[in-house]
């Protein structure tokens, strides 16, 4: 049977998301342990609240430790929400720059909009031939965020003994003045913005569409 682990390191609903891949016929189990958390044909890195809290949570319990190993071995990696932003090099809050994981080149800053959180229902300009996207390009996504990556670059990770695929894939959001990051995808690793687990029907798919890489 298919698994996969939402990793819990106190950040994140991760409730709905541990339903929403039950739903889908896989073997879910919510817990930070290292060892279940490397072995699963999945893994989902959720995330809410201030980049820099997710990122001490995340280290304290190895979770980019856990992301990193899971990606030498090309096993499946996916980030939602804040778990998409950890993934960037920097997180800039308050004036504070936080360090990332640093897997995807560009930083993450507040949304340059009247109103923040973008809250709600949003359509992605989805780049061709992305496998998260795939039948659900014009769908609408459910989003609650202030901050976001304003840019994404494909870094040379061999110092962190990673390879990943050379093409990187980007799906851009507008809100405001930001045009930012809804949704990357380089070899195993997979981030989102939204909340595929809460976006209904196209957030099913979009799941679905995660768990056929495994």
């Amino acid at each position: 049977m298919t698994t996969a682990v939402v990793f819990d390191y106190g950040f994140g609903n991760v409730r709905s998301m541990v339903r929403a891949l039950t739903r889908l016929g896989v073997d879910t189990t919510l817990t930070s342990d290292y060892r279940q958390a490397l072995e699963a044909d999945g893994l989902v890195v959720p995330g809410v609240g201030a980049f820099a809290a997710c990122m001490e949570g995340l280290k304290k319990v190895g979770g980019d430790r856990v992301v990193l190993d899971r990606l030498r071995a090309g096993r499946p990696v996916l980030g939602v929400c804040v778990g998409e932003q950890v993934m960037f090099e920097i997180g800039r809050e308050h004036g504070t720059e936080t360090p990332g994981i640093g897997l995807i080149g560009g930083w993450v800053d507040p949304l340059d909009a009247d109103v923040v959180p973008h809250m709600g229902w949003d359509t992605v300009e989805a780049d061709p031939g992305m496998t998260l996207l795939k039948g659900v390009e014009k769908e609408r996504f459910y989003f609650v965020h202030s901050y976001a990556a304003h840019e994404a670059r494909a870094l040379d990770l061999a110092d962190q003994q990673v390879e990943l695929s050379d093409a990187q894939h980007v799906a851009w959001c507008k809100y405001d003045n930001s045009r930012f990051v809804a949704a990357y995808e380089r070899g195993a690793l997979f981030a989102t913005q939204f909340h595929p687990e809460k976006s209904g029907d196209a957030g099913a798919q979009l799941l679905e569409n995660w768990i056929a890489t495994f």
